[in-house]
């Protein structure tokens, strides 16, 4: 096992033995519109963007529920609330001050978000959400986060080519899940209709089946960045339910 630098064994990666179907519960991505940048923003968010205390775009709903602790925000800004198009920012903290430290165009679910995500409705969850474990079928890049290597990992080949290497790398997002265990660990702590296995991995160029993904060189950036002595964590959603 890797904590903070140190890698897991393949026989904890073993301990996982649970095959992938694909990220956000059952079933394959099947494509969709290409990688954009998106785009939007009004008053409010301008407001926030203004006030180096806040992360940009971001309202007091979901402001309130980012610990107290955390020095790292990757902020993934939906389109709208029925659109796969998303903007993927990394915020970085210093004293009081949020600084934007890079971005990438993105995808999150097919057909949109919700607050109150279910197995299989191919909508990504809205929510703060830690980020505390790692994995990919390649070799560790790097990563400060826990890292499994596991081929357990590797998308299935029934799916369109597009689409296997879409968890080369993957970072786990806490929802409905068990901290500290490979982003592949089965377990649902909230259960089976709440879904689960939602993950930052890499882009196919389409939405997906619950999960957020970026580019292969985002998703390195972000596994060689984020680091658990900073509490990072994700704030996703569309930008209306963001601001909110």
């Amino acid at each position: 096992m890797r904590i903070a630098g140190v890698v897991r064994t393949a026989a904890a990666a073993a301990a996982c033995s649970v095959v992938l179907t694909s990220c956000g519960g059952s079933g394959g991505d099947d494509g969709g519109d290409a990688a954009h940048s998106a785009q939007g923003g009004d008053r409010g968010a301008a407001r926030t963007a203004a006030d180096p205390k806040r992360v940009p775009g971001v309202g007091d709903r979901l402001r309130s529920r980012i610990p107290k602790d955390a020095r790292q925000v990757v902020a993934v800004y939906g389109e709208d609330e029925d659109s796969a198009k998303a903007t993927v920012v990394l915020y970085s903290k210093t004293g009081a001050t949020w600084k934007k430290t890079r971005s990438w165009s993105a995808h999150n679910g097919k057909k949109g978000w919700t607050p109150d995500h279910r197995e299989g409705d191919k909508r990504s969850p809205v929510g703060v959400f830690a980020l505390s474990d790692a994995g990919g079928v390649l070799a560790d890049p790097g990563a400060r986060l826990p890292y499994t290597r596991t081929a357990s990992l590797q998308a299935p080949h029934y799916w369109p080519k597009t689409h296997w290497h879409d968890f080369d790398y993957v970072i786990a997002i806490d929802y409905n899940r068990v901290k500290g265990t490979p982003p592949n660990d089965p377990t649902r702590p909230q259960g089976q209709s709440k879904g689960g296995s939602i993950w930052l991995h890499m882009d196919h160029g389409s939405g997906t089946s619950g999960c957020v993904s970026l580019s292969k060189s985002g998703m390195e950036y972000l596994l060689r960045t984020l680091d658990p002595q900073r509490h990072p964590v994700v704030v996703m959603g569309d930008r209306a339910a963001l601001k909110a």
